[in-house]
């Protein structure tokens, strides 16, 4: 055993402060999300009125009580409908996460109709698809609880429509698959939604509530003249009895739900597939509260990241690979929960040493079949004449190659810089991680606003000389200025999980749990049995 000995001594200073910056990064992450569920509680006595469930009682009512939920995607569509940041509402008017319903592992998806009564924002189906890819990776069961108003037909764009159709060929693949897929119509489904559920294995329509249609019955009137009410065009009810487009009527809500809850025990989904290996373990050594004030939130001040390692891994033990040679990367060999995993984090920029320590531990891992944690703070690989001559672009490409082509999970924490080519390196956005998480530090991005203004800075000073131009100071000032202010304005957390550049912020505390969530989930995927079939199951 090779227990980590810690320097952090959590009375200092220094600890203390880093532990209040982070709490204020957790509370405006709590609070952003709760925005979201605040201006959907304004709906309640609509929806108490109609006899409804609001769309998060809905999602209690599906899950199993007391089981874990891991949410994704949480901040989607937050800077991307307004710019200002005060009045933008994350979740992209959806609620999606990986939870238990009757004991089987599920993905569940929600429309958050307590928000303009669930129209899609611009990140709406891009989540919906992210989340159908990753029920099709985990293997999970995928379960849709409908109710939407569909397209913001105000803001259309033509390549979300495009793009939209890429959902209901998820479905297709998903079925397909042998993964079986729910929906339960809460509510309205119109025109291009009503494939949602015509798509899906099963569908549970709510009596008197829960309508698709191709087209409503303004539309019906004014592109063929024919009178219908919106029951005869699309009702659960008719659907249950003529077109047979609904499986299962429901009286409410709650008796919906039960009836998910009940189809889906009865799948016997988890019977062919391997009982999730849980073997003994022991906790960390050292608290993984401790992690807030172990990581300044400034990634420009210098920590050692086998600090948050042994707030993460069993017993706070592992074995330092290489530890005297690339030293600003550290790569661990360790366990959590109980499962053997690598653990790659930063010290620092690499140079060519740091990026062939990685990769040859990157395939060590690939050969042990040991999956790999990223931890990111990095700013990216070395520059100037002895890093260029010792081959950083062959080095570097080595890394990258390493990291893509390994066959094990990737769990990418983005804890700090993570920045050009080192993002790439340690497994960034475009790596296919099979989860993504940041922390409310993070900062990502091409580099930081200050090293992009810096660069200009000489560019453009370098421009004149050659020119023979004066220089204008105080317009290169403001240049500089503008040029962080843009870089910055687009690098933090909250910005590009917005634009669903990861799968949700999270609590730097969480973090443990998370990875445990995501390898138990990674495992059963892996090894559940599948009984595919050629076309996916029509609907009769």
């Amino acid at each position: 055993m090779t227990i980590f000995v810690s320097k952090t001594n959590t009375s200092s200073d220094a600890y203390l402060t880093n532990r209040a910056d982070m709490l204020v990064l957790v509370d405006e992450l709590h609070a952003l999300k709760d925005r979201a569920r605040q201006l959907s509680e304004r709906r309640r006595p609509r929806f108490e009125e109609r006899g409804q469930l609001t769309p998060r009682e809905r999602v209690a009512r599906v899950l199993d009580p007391g089981l874990p939920f891991l949410e994704l995607y949480g901040l989607a569509n937050y800077t991307v409908d307004t710019e200002d940041r005060e009045k933008s509402i994350p979740g992209a008017n959806t609620i999606a996460g990986i939870g238990f319903v009757s004991g089987v592992r599920c993905m569940i998806y929600a429309s958050d109709s307590g928000i303009n009564a669930g129209a899609m924002t611009q990140k709406s189906g891009e989540k919906m698809r992210s989340c159908l890819d990753m029920a099709l990776l985990h293997k999970l069961p995928f379960v849709h609880l409908v109710e939407s108003a569909g397209a913001n037909l105000m803001q259309y764009q033509v390549e979300a429509w495009a793009h939209g159709g890429g959902a209901f060929a998820r479905l297709a693949k998903l079925s397909a698959a042998g993964i079986p897929t729910f929906v339960v119509l809460h509510g309205p489904s119109t025109a291009g939604g009503a494939y949602f559920p015509g798509m899906s294995d099963y569908v549970i329509g709510i009596k008197g509530r829960g309508r698709m249609s191709l087209g409503g019955a303004a539309l019906v009137k004014a592109a063929t003249g024919e009178e219908a009410d919106d029951e005869e065009l699309a009702g659960s009810e008719m659907h249950s009895s003529v077109t047979g487009t609904v499986e299962y009527l429901a009286e409410d809500d709650a008796h919906g739900l039960i009836i998910a809850r009940e189809t889906i025990g009865r799948l016997g989904w988890n019977e062919r597939c391997p009982k999730p290996d849980r073997p003994a373990f022991d906790e960390p050594l050292y608290d993984p509260d401790e992690i807030a004030g172990v990581v300044p939130i400034d990634y420009r001040k210098p920590y050692d990241v086998r600090e948050v390692a042994a707030r993460l891994v069993d017993g706070s033990d592992f074995e330092d690979f290489k530890p005297r040679y690339g030293v600003n990367i550290v790569c661990l060999q360790a366990k959590i929960f109980g499962h053997a995993v690598g653990v790659v984090g930063n010290n620092g920029p690499m140079d060519p040493k740091e990026a062939t320590k990685a990769a040859q531990f990157f395939q060590l891992c690939d050969a042990a079949d040991m999956p790999l944690i990223m931890l990111n703070n990095i700013t990216g690989f070395m520059v100037g004449k002895n890093y260029e001559q010792g081959g950083m672009i062959k080095h570097g490409s080595k890394m990258i190659q390493a990291i893509t082509n390994v066959r094990v999970p990737k769990i990418t924490f983005y804890i700090g810089a993570s920045f050009g080519a080192g993002n790439y390196g340690m497994a960034g956005y475009a790596y296919d991680p099979d989860f993504l998480f940041a922390w409310p530090n993070a900062s990502t991005g091409v580099m930081g606003g200050e090293q992009a203004a810096t660069t200009m800075d000489q560019v453009t000073r370098a421009g004149a000389l050659r020119k023979g131009e004066a220089i204008d100071e105080e317009a290169l000032a403001r240049q500089k200025q503008k040029l962080i202010d843009h870089f910055d304005s687009q690098a933090d957390a909250f910005y590009t999980s917005g634009h669903m550049l990861d799968q949700g912020v999270i609590d730097p505390r969480d973090t443990r749990k998370v990875i445990g969530f995501a390898l138990e989930t990674i495992q059963e995927g892996r090894t559940r049995p599948l009984q595919p079939n050629a076309f996916g199951v029509a609907r009769m």
